[in-house]
């Protein structure tokens, strides 16, 4: 117990210092703790349940959008916003500009849940390869659906209301965001860190080792695969909000829906950390983070080759991620009981 409350207040200290040692960094910083929950939700199908998902980003858009259409449509006409340009015409004052944008972070976690609950009573009814199959096809049509509806901006898009000028400097503005990630990654944290300690998360892990013995044991695995679902859809929801207000714009494709780079990016970092713990997809997030971060600066036109030669190497040598490596390597240091003789090749006669 006394280790967990270190380890928090060490979370919390980094969390709220950052921005003051790395001033320069305030918005990178708040795509790592971004990227954490994105690595720490994707697990919850993947890792605990066994569910390997692709269409995650689904919630995530759903939450960007929702957010944005909310900020917009309380003050004025959605239509004439995407079509003037939004920014460019109409302007909140301070007051309407966070009424709007919590407003919109309210319903950017509500809509991706009821989105999680209907979706899920079709494509949980499947599992394996099917339902990855599945939820591709689901992020893949969620950004074409977008980029049909007119209304929304189509494959144009649409922007986010601006930062009011009365309300202070942009440094301003990429503190308050900043806050705003980490306190999401922290609810994030905390409240997996809870639920996995519960009848709850047992539950998750049954499924995965066995969903027909789950069942024929009396679990509702329908209804907790269900939940599990709704609570990535609930956390990503939020940071799909935030995301899309520290961009200032979205695009349904490469912005809100897309699946190729950040959908992708969920898995590749949950499964470098090692999946199906808590502490591997934190640690699988921020390595991938600063590793594609690197090509990006020094060998812009290679990123996507290093990122796919990364996915290789954790999948061929790595395949536990690097919290299991860990756990196999050094047993005795995660209270796993070692037996010293057999280990070490000491055979007594």
């Amino acid at each position: 117990m006394k280790k967990d409350l270190v380890i928090l207040l060490i979370i919390l200290l980094i969390g709220i210092t950052s921005p003051f040692l790395f001033p320069n960094f305030v918005v990178n910083l708040s795509v790592v703790w971004l990227f954490i929950l994105f690595s720490l939700t994707w697990d919850v199908q993947g890792g605990q349940m066994g569910y390997n998902s692709f269409g995650n980003i689904v919630f995530y858009g759903l939450g960007m959008y929702t957010c944005a259409l909310v900020q917009v449509g309380l003050f004025f006409s959605i239509g004439e916003w995407t079509e003037a340009g939004g920014e460019k015409t109409f302007l909140h004052t301070i007051p309407q500009y966070f009424t709007g944008l919590g407003v919109g972070l309210i319903f950017s976690s509500i809509i991706p849940v009821l989105s999680a609950i209907i979706v899920g009573l079709g494509l949980l009814r499947v599992r394996g390869q099917y339902f990855a199959i599945g939820t591709l096809g689901l992020g893949i049509a969620a950004g074409e659906i977008a980029s049909g509806i007119e209304v929304i901006g189509g494959g144009q898009g649409m922007t986010v209301p601006i930062w009011p000028r009365a309300a202070g400097t942009t440094d301003l503005r990429n503190l308050v965001f900043y806050y705003l990630s980490f306190a999401s990654f922290l609810g994030t944290f905390l409240f997996l860190r809870w639920i996995y300690q519960t009848r709850f998360g047992l539950t998750l892990n049954a499924i995965r080792d066995d969903e027909d013995k789950a069942e024929a044991m009396g679990i509702p695995t329908m209804r907790y695969k269900i939940i599990g679902w709704c609570i990535s859809a609930f956390f990503l929801g939020i940071s799909g909000a935030l995301m899309g207000n520290m961009n200032g714009y979205i695009d349904p494709i490469d912005g809100a829906f897309t699946g190729s780079t950040v959908g992708l990016w969920m898995i590749i970092m949950a499964l470098l950390g090692g999946k199906g713990t808590l502490w591997g997809p934190i640690i699988g997030a921020v390595l991938f983070y600063f590793f594609k971060e690197f090509f990006w600066m020094q060998f812009l036109g290679w990123q996507y080759v290093a990122l796919g030669l990364l996915v290789v190497v954790v999948v061929v040598f790595f395949p536990e991620g690097l919290m299991g490596w860990l756990k196999r390597k050094f047993p005795e240091k995660f209270g796993e009981v070692v037996d010293k003789e057999r280990t070490s090749g000491i055979h007594l006669d």
